[in-house]
């Protein structure tokens, strides 16, 4: 890689330095930076990473530098220039400078180099990628080609390295075999049955302990990189050959390594069904296959997840074949249908499926297996239509087919019935193959005897060479009918010897008896019975039973129990000595298992009893609790009340023995009342009681508020609450007493029962004030008093108004109401109501219950005329007279119901803006018998993201239009009005589509017509741009400066009608052209406004005189340092002379450093000064010497030439013609043009044919032929062709360009 700058080579140098990033090293290519110029760096620098072949590779960097730097990309070994490859971009939202590597191949594995790169240095880091292969292929080619080995540097380099995982330890005599436990992890609980029964482990509940140990260890591995795990299938034989096994998973990471291992060494695998072994992703669904699958395929398969394993089956192929396979079935529904096939070597289980699916034994397909296990049948239940097809036999990788017809029954009965395929008798088959097998095997044992017995004849050595005995023709040979895999590795063929005796090789050995289910560690109590049991794979076996090495008998006070191939041993009552390890013996195997004994706390029941029940004492008096107890030391004994715990003290007394513990509570108080709980614990358990305790004492004074029920002219009436303690007994009587305010007497009014706490005084004067004490009595005596306060007596005090009488129903006889009673009853009870009716027209309210008061809350009016309106008012009566009226109802008249009305019609939108829209409608037509009159209006909205409608007048209105307020801006509604009378309401009428709450749509356009386009502000001094608009709805506002996003200092304030641009403090970079775009659904409007921030220019440098030609001048000077950077900087000359001494501009618009001044006469002294111009004004004046010419008067001598006849005069004509130009809107355009002419030509300047001279918006100039127009700041309207007309009494010539203004 080279890096290039634009540095002379002569100051280039090379100063290395350090990062404060490791591993970044940084060349400075100058000795000094500039001020606000660094070198470049890295913020972040790319990370080495490791990825699997395919997989796609990135590397990311951070870098900083001022001027911003340039990254690049290389490698140690190769370029990454190759498109197909590598793909190299920016992310400028996380300033990421990305390096992609698409497909990564193991030769990319390299150091990758990222270089940052300006014209001050480079910084430099690396970083390093790691791939792991998937497969050897490639290894494996170039051992085919006969390739050199790789030199071992260049193997280091490239991390391809084939990983093997650690291996499972192997299986130990007599112990479970590892595998069965890592299948079982994985597997779900409804296969562990059938994985067990494969292992020969018929009982795995003694299991499940240690599993659920495991299986929690392996779920916590696989929480690191698998966020979903479930629906694990093992592998499984497919009808199409392949051999499958699937789960569903959900990763954290989705680049995350996922690896195939048989047998602890890693697979290759692809992503198509070419491939040998292949994975496919749907979703979250895994699905591993192995193609065409082979005896050598067998093995242990594993599929991790970088390092978390999380499936694992096993894949046995067993030397297999049908004798008998399944044939096609012809069955009616709702009969069963029968397949039926004949193994050549006994399988527990063979996969039966249909061409889609595995199927499994339930409801649908029972799957049984012969006692011989070679006859394997599949029975279709309840045949249906949709049973038809195919159905596979799978046993090992050998496959059977055949295909059910189900038809309809012709009887229509649907009877029940089976139907099997035309199968020869399998039972026959089947024994001849088992007497087939077992001939074999004898044959097997005697050559193994024979061998034997010529090994033992012979030198007495180990019986010759491994690879002899033992390895015949049956070798493969399934006995007992499990499939075991015969190991075919040399090492292991060298460790089966065959012993001297009747011994057969270990291919086909008869394992003898072994543990269904061995003993399990057990805990009982003392004096509680124990049991300790086993299973045997056989039921004749006999065993012995031993306690700590010591052979066990009946005699040891223990019973021994054999029940077929279960042993048990029972200990009725157990005792401390009973704790100890015990052992099953039976044909050489053993199993131990150790009994523990516990001696919990225990309290004897009928001690229990006793104290459960409650102890009741008198106030003042002890209270008592002894509670006897057993178990083993030492013991923990704790007393409570109420939850909290009790502790020896002054009242509280606790005595505790090994045998009893005893509280006694001293000199009680009704707060010591409450629940006493015991709790006695140990190191095997604990134990609580509870008892309870009452004090007796007399009751807690009546609880207040009094409240008082009634206060009449002539009785009292209140209520109280009960005491918040009773006593521990119940409350008999409340004592009443009563004392007349004003007095100091206290009569005694009596007891009244307990039962009822409220008192009725019906002997009180009206207008006196009276106080009462109520006390609480029980059996232990009378408690404190509780005091009224002052209740008045006799005080004439009305209810309040009912609610407004409603029109339940109206007939032109009758009309019936109903109200509701007042909320303020006047301090006692209503006794009951008076109806109030009202003919309408007139003033007079008539009384309707002559007869006396109403006393239910409605009724039927029928003093009524038909067709009459009426209101009514209702008011409540109490014990001191009726109070005020209601408010009068609604006015309801005298006729029959009436019909709904009909819909309304003409139903429109009359106005609408943000938060209200009108509504008006026509009147329903009115029809007989069918609609009546239309009485009132509801009208109802419903957001449109809302199901339920909203009414917004709750009282119906009698207008034909309405005003609906309070929406939310630019909501959509739908809006609708039911029309309503006495019959009730209308069908509803709304609009078509939904209303959005706006005003009237407007396209955008700017209000302002004298806009300011173009702004020139002080730097330093605040911007302010107000620009006001009409648009409907409210548009989206957008405002840019030079066509990207404003800066954050600039503030942006916005409203229905304008929008506020704040620069609070400008600076020259805020010059440019902002844009502010308004836009809705109706259209967009915008507007450019240059804004030129700038400040009064500095004086230009020093002006210099020089005189080239006889009567002019040529001033130059040096430039202003603004000029960099304003752009419309230029300069202003001035003169005086000797003779007038006043200024005058000589020279404007000068956008150069030069200038010559005509006419200057000689004898006098002339001076100059320059001055910078810009938007803010003038500079202070740069001025320069003096400059003067002397007269020198000669000897005036006229030499007379010759006369000759010249004539000078020409034509006008262009020394230098007009040429196009294209300007940006807002800015100055400057076009000019040299001409020559004798006489001097009259000069025309025209746009579009009109002349020029004499509008002011334009500054032309003619100086010495050189004719000149300016245009300070353009606009479309100077959009154009631009004409120069020159003329004299010769002729004339013209000269023409067009102005293109551009926005």
């Amino acid at each position: 890689m080279s890096s290039k700058t634009n540095q002379d080579p002569k100051a280039f140098v090379a100063i290395k330095k350090r990062s404060r990033v490791p591993g970044v090293m940084i060349t400075q290519y100058v000795e000094q930076l500039p001020a606000g110029k660094t070198t470049p760096d890295f913020v972040r620098k790319p990370m080495p990473m490791t990825t699997q072949e395919g997989k796609k590779g990135f590397f990311k960097a951070v870098v900083s530098g001022e001027p911003a730097p340039a990254v690049t990309w290389g490698r140690n070994k190769g370029e990454v220039d190759d498109p197909e490859k590598y793909k190299t971009r920016y992310d400028e939202r996380a300033q990421d400078h990305i390096l992609e590597i698409i497909g990564v191949k193991p030769d990319q594995a390299d150091t990758y180099k990222c270089f940052a790169t300006n014209e001050y240095g480079m910084a430099v880091c690396t970083a390093t990628l790691n791939v792991i292969a998937v497969g050897f292929n490639k290894k494996a080619k170039e051992e085919a080609n006969g390739q050199e080995p790789q030199d071992f540097r260049k193997m280091l380099k490239k991390t391809v390295v084939v990983t093997r995982k650690k291996q499972l330890p192997p299986k130990k005599e007599g112990e479970i075999d590892p595998k069965l436990m890592e299948l079982l992890i994985c597997a779900p609980k409804k296969d562990y049955e059938k994985i067990c029964y494969d292992f020969g482990v018929t009982d795995f509940r003694w299991l499940l302990k240690r599993l659920n140990q495991l299986k929690k260890e392996r779920e916590d591995e696989q929480a690191k990189v698998v966020e979903q795990l479930d629906n694990v299938k093992q592998i499984e034989v497919q009808p199409n050959g392949r051999a499958e096994f699937s789960l569903n998973m959900k990763l954290h990471d989705p680049n995350s390594a996922i690896n195939l291992y048989k047998d602890g060494t890693m697979l290759p695998y692809g992503d198509d069904d070419d491939s040998k072994h292949s994975l496919k992703k749907t979703g979250t669904k895994y699905r591993f296959s192995i193609k065409d699958a082979k005896p050598e395929d067998a093995g242990f398969y594993q599929v991790d997840v970088e390092d978390a394993n999380v499936l694992t089956t096993d894949f046995q192929v067993p030397a297999v074949d049908f004798i008998a396979k399944i044939k096609d079935v012809k069955a009616f529904e709702s009969e069963d249908a029968i397949f039926q096939c004949l193994l050549s070597t006994p399988l527990n289980r063979i996969t039966w499926s249909k061409k889609d699916s595995s199927l499994d034994h339930g409801d649908k397909y029972e799957i049984t297996v012969s006692e011989d296990r070679l006859i394997h049948t599949l029975r279709v239940k309840d045949c249906k239509m949709g049973d038809d097809g195919e159905y596979y036999a799978i046993a090992g990788i050998t496959s059977s087919c055949a295909s059910l017809k189900v038809e309809a029954d012709p009887n229509g009965k649907g009877s029940k019935g089976t139907h099997t395929g035309n199968q020869d008798d399998l039972s026959q088959l089947a024994l001849e193959q088992q007497a087939k097998l077992q001939k074999q095997k004898d044959d097997l044992e005697a050559a193994g005897r024979a061998q034997a017995e010529k090994d033992a004849a012979g030198d007495g050595g180990d019986g010759g060479d491994g690879d002899e005995g033992g390895d015949g023709t049956n070798k493969n040979l399934l006995t007992d009918g499990e499939n075991e895999n015969i190991g075919n590795d040399a090492d292991d063929k060298k460790k089966k010897r065959v012993r001297a005796g009747p011994l057969v090789p270990d291919t086909v050995i008869d394992r003898g008896v072994q543990f269904v289910c061995g003993l399990s560690d057990t805990v009982a109590n003392i004096g509680k019975r124990a049991e300790l049991s086993c299973k045997l794979s056989s039921d004749t076996s006999e065993g012995r039973w031993y306690k700590n090495g010591k052979l066990l008998t009946s005699e040891d006070g223990v019973t021994i129990i054999k029940d077929g191939a279960c042993h048990r041993l029972v200990i009725d009552c157990c005792k401390k000595d009973d704790a100890a390890v015990y052992c099953f013996e039976a044909d050489g195997r053993k199993s131990e298992a150790a009994l523990n004994i516990q001696d919990p706390p225990i309290i004897d029941e009928d001690a229990l009893g006793k104290f459960t029940k409650p102890v009741i004492v008198k106030a003042g008096e002890n209270a008592e609790w002894k509670l006897p107890f057993s178990g083993g030391a030492p013991m923990n004994i704790q007393w409570f009340k109420d939850d909290d715990e009790l502790l020896p003290a002054l009242n509280v007394k606790i005595e505790t023995s090994t045998t009893e513990t005893k509280l006694r509570l001293v000199k009680c108080q009704r707060k010591d009342g409450g629940e006493i709980r015991i709790k006695i614990k140990n190191e095997f358990g604990t134990t609580e009681a509870i008892s309870k305790l009452i004090v007796l004492d007399k009751p807690t004074p009546p609880q207040g508020p009094v409240d008082i029920m009634e206060s009449a002219v002539t009785s009292v009436e209140f209520k109280w609450k009960p005491p918040k303690h009773s006593g521990g007994c119940p409350v008999t009587n409340y004592v009443i007493e009563r004392q007349q305010v004003g007095r100091n007497k206290w009569s005694d009014l009596g007891e009244i029962p307990g039962s009822n706490p409220s008192y009725k005084d019906s002997d009180v004067n009206p207008g006196r004030r009276y106080c009462y004490r109520i006390r609480a009595k029980n059996a232990e005596g009378i408690s404190d008093y509780l005091q009224t306060e002052d209740i008045a007596a006799g005080v004439l005090r009305y209810p309040g108004s009912p609610t407004a009488p409603k029109v339940v129903s109206a007939f032109k006889d009758c009309i019936n109401l109903a109200w509701g009673p007042p909320c303020d009853t006047g301090g006692t009870k209503i006794v009951g109501y008076n109806l109030e009716k009202n003919k309408k027209g007139t003033n007079y309210w008539s009384l309707v219950n002559q007869g006396g008061p109403i006393t239910d809350t409605k009724y039927a009016v029928k003093d009524v005329f038909e067709g009459a309106a009426y209101e009514f008012r209702v008011s409540a009566i109490n014990l001191s007279g009726a109070g005020d009226p209601s408010i009068p109802c609604d006015t309801v008249i005298a006729r029959d119901p009436m019909k709904p009305p009909g819909k309304v019609t003409d139903l429109k939108l009359t106005s609408s803006n943000y938060t209200t829209f009108s509504l008006a409608w026509t009147k329903p037509k009115e029809m007989k018998g069918v609609v009546d009159e239309a009485q009132g209006y509801y009208v109802e909205i419903r957001p449109i993201e809302n199901l339920e409608w909203t009414r917004c007048n709750a009282i119906p209105i009698t207008l034909t239009s309405y005003t609906v307020v309070g929406l939310k801006a630019m909501a959509s509604y739908w809006v609708r009005v039911i029309a309503t009378n006495y019959g009730g309401d209308g069908e509803p009428h709304g609009f078509d589509s939904y209303v959005i709450a706006m005003p009237p749509p407007v396209r955008p356009k700017f209000k302002d017509r004298n806009m300011k386009t173009f702004v020139v502000v002080r730097s330093g001094n605040t911007v302010r741009l107000n620009i006001n608009f009409e648009a409907s709805p409210m548009p989206q506002i957008l405002w840019q400066k030079d066509g990207t996003p404003l800066s954050k200092h600039v503030t942006i304030t916005n409203s229905d009608k304008g929008s506020q641009m704040l620069i609070p403090q400008s600076e020259r970079s805020d010059s440019g052209i902002y844009t502010i775009t308004i836009k809705n659904i109706v259209g967009q409007e915008s507007v450019d406004i240059e804004i030129r921030v700038t400040d009064d220019p500095k004086p230009p440098g020093p002006v210099e005189l020089d005189q080239n030609i006889p009567g002019t001048v040529t001033l130059s000077w040096t430039s202003s340092p603004d000029e960099k950077r304003d752009d419309r900087l230029h300069y202003m000359v001035s003169m005086r002379d000797s003779f007038k001494r006043t200024w005058r501009t000589v020279a404007d618009n000068l956008f150069n450093n030069k200038f010559t001044v005509i006419n200057i006469m000689s004898g006098r002294e002339y001076y100059f000064r320059v001055f910078a111009k810009n938007d803010m004004g003038l500079s202070s004046p740069s001025e320069s010497p003096a400059f003067g010419t002397i007269s020198q008067k000669g000897k005036f001598k006229v030499n007379m030439p010759e006369k000759k006849s010249l004539d000078l005069q020409s034509p006008p004509s262009f020394i230098v013609p007009l040429k196009a130009r294209t300007a940006p809107q807002g800015y100055e355009s400057y076009m000019s043009c040299a001409v020559r002419g004798d006489p001097a030509p009259r000069v025309t300047w025209y746009h579009n044919n009109i002349s020029l001279n004499t509008n002011t918006n334009y500054h032309i100039t003619n100086v010495c032929g050189v004719c000149s127009l300016l245009i300070l700041t353009v606009g479309p309207r100077d959009n154009g062709e631009y004409k120069v007309v020159i003329e004299n009494k010769l002729g004339t010539a013209e000269s023409s360009m067009t102005l293109i203004v551009r926005e």
